[in-house]
């Protein structure tokens, strides 16, 4: 076989149809568009889901529930995958070079499943009460992460408490 004489595969490869050319082309006068309404007609399409005014389907049922945006964003561990890593000290990226979770997780949990035989030191990784007790149990340690959530909380309260003692001082001045 050479390559110059490689030809597709018979019926793959077919010429464009000409529409409108006349009876003789089999798609002539109405070009295969079929006798007026809406779809006859150019710029006569409409967006999926459109039913004629109708009320589509998809506003018809009803909705429940709450899907959160961000839920693809945490993964989970087993211990068993911990088992499996080569690496002493893991963390989120030790974990994603692995495989272990999606290179899109932004946040990972370990949890009690399977077991640990080995010593590791898990680095801004959460865990599980369980998880934690058998990482302990086998010689590792665990690195939580730090809360930021503690700092937010307390420094709008600080600034909640300042802001009306300013009201305060700036109604005060104006009179």
């Amino acid at each position: 076989m050479q390559l110059n004489g490689i030809k597709p595969a018979a019926g793959s490869k077919h010429d464009k149809k000409r529409v409108g050319r006349g009876i003789g082309c089999g798609l002539g006068k109405t070009a295969g568009r079929g006798h007026k309404g809406q779809k006859a007609r150019s710029g006569g399409f409409h967006k999926i889901g459109f039913e004629g005014g109708q009320m589509p389907l998809q506003r018809r049922l009803p909705k429940r529930g709450f899907v959160s945006l961000a839920k693809g964003d945490a993964a989970e561990v087993r211990l068993a995958d911990l088992q499996r890593l080569t690496a002493d000290t893991i963390d989120l990226a030790v974990l994603k070079q692995a495989g272990v979770v999606p290179h899109l997780a932004l946040r990972a949990k370990v949890i009690l499943s399977g077991e640990l035989q080995r010593k590791v030191t898990l680095k801004g990784i959460a865990v599980t009460k369980g998880a934690r007790a058998a990482i302990e149990g086998a010689g590792g340690s665990v690195e939580l992460p730090a809360k930021p959530e503690a700092a937010a909380v307390e420094k709008g309260k600080d600034s909640a408490k300042t802001k009306p003692a300013a009201a305060d001082a700036a109604a005060t001045e104006a009179k």
